[in-house]
């Protein structure tokens, strides 16, 4: 590698790496915003006030909520396959959250604070991998797992809570 290309990127080698960290898509949250408390409270859905930064951390837009925010806090399906893994929990939403725009090879700083659990899915929805790692070193996580072929995508989640954080993909592959 050139000269050039390590001042480029510093000695990150995320800067270059092959995947991508995506939230949540946002629309599918913003009607819920209109909705009162003992509406969301018919969807099992509870309205929250950040109180402590981080601690509110938002799957859309992938940056933890600032104290004084609102965010949702509801039980969403974040893999929605037919298998034994079809899995959903709670997560939050920040009420005016702007998706995530991550770039290939970067890890939100949402993530990298906290202790996560990635897990290998393949095309079926089948696990065919998972690990714990500190959230300040997942690359090496991300690129091991993604390194299978037969792996399609990656899930991550805050292990501690046990809810779901993001997606990872291949760079391109999504």
């Amino acid at each position: 590698m050139g000269a050039a290309m390590m001042a480029l990127i510093g000695h990150n080698r995320s800067a270059y790496m092959s995947f991508h960290v995506s939230g949540l898509p946002g629309a599918q949250f913003a009607p819920l915003f209109g909705l009162s408390d003992a509406e969301l409270a018919t969807k099992d859905i509870v309205r929250r006030t950040a109180d402590t930064s981080p601690g509110f951390p938002c799957r859309v837009s992938l940056v933890d909520a600032v104290p004084g925010e609102t965010l949702l806090l509801l039980n969403f399906e974040h893999l929605s396959v037919a298998s034994p893994y079809r899995s959903r929990h709670a997560i939050y939403v920040r009420e005016y959250a702007e998706e995530a725009q991550v770039a290939a090879g970067v890890v939100p700083e949402v993530l990298r604070r906290r202790l996560l659990s990635v897990r290998a899915f393949d095309r079926s929805g089948m696990m065919l991998d998972a690990d714990v790692v500190d959230g300040r070193v997942v690359e090496g996580v991300f690129e091991r797992m993604l390194e299978r072929k037969d792996v399609e995508y990656l899930h991550v989640h805050n292990a501690k809570p046990g809810c779901f954080a993001a997606r990872v993909d291949r760079y391109g592959a999504r």
